[in-house]
């Protein structure tokens, strides 16, 4: 009868450290998800600044040419994110711009800051373009890109 004993508390002790295994690779498992779900969907808002730039030169025949840039000229943002874009017009009077594919407009004006704000819901190249300077004979094109990953 004492053996009997022995054998079943040898039982009883293995499923308590089966138990307490899983228990722990849940724990383990549930906190890893929690983790990456929380890197997924960043709180809060990410404040990008950008500038209105100007290329300016005289040609060896003194033709004076030039050209409006965004700078920087490409941003990158995670998609999922809040996104406030501020613009600080440096260079030119004005610049009407769009951002293609997000449904933004806005004006950049000399001296002041422009703030446009989004959420960057799905991934994609959205170009930002400047009406004022689109091509070349017109000192561009000030186009800049919103990389969202």
């Amino acid at each position: 009868m004492n053996s009997r004993i022995v054998v079943v508390r040898k039982w009883q002790l293995l499923a308590l450290a089966v138990g307490i295994c899983l228990v722990t690779a849940t724990t383990l498992l549930w906190e890893r998800g929690e983790s990456e779900t929380a890197d997924a969907m960043p709180v809060g808002e990410r404040v990008i600044h950008m500038v209105t730039g100007e290329y300016k030169t005289t040609t060896k025949d003194g033709k004076e040419i030039e050209a409006y840039r965004w700078d920087p000229g490409t941003v990158f943002v995670n998609k999922g994110e809040n996104v406030k874009l501020k613009i600080l017009g440096v260079n030119g009077e004005h610049h009407p711009f769009v951002i293609e594919g997000m449904n933004i407009q806005g004006v950049v004006k000399k001296g002041e800051e422009t703030t446009v704000s989004f959420h960057a819901s799905k991934e994609g190249i959205y170009r930002i373009i400047c009406f004022t300077h689109p091509d070349s004979v017109n000192n561009g094109p000030m186009i800049g890109y919103i990389v969202v990953d």
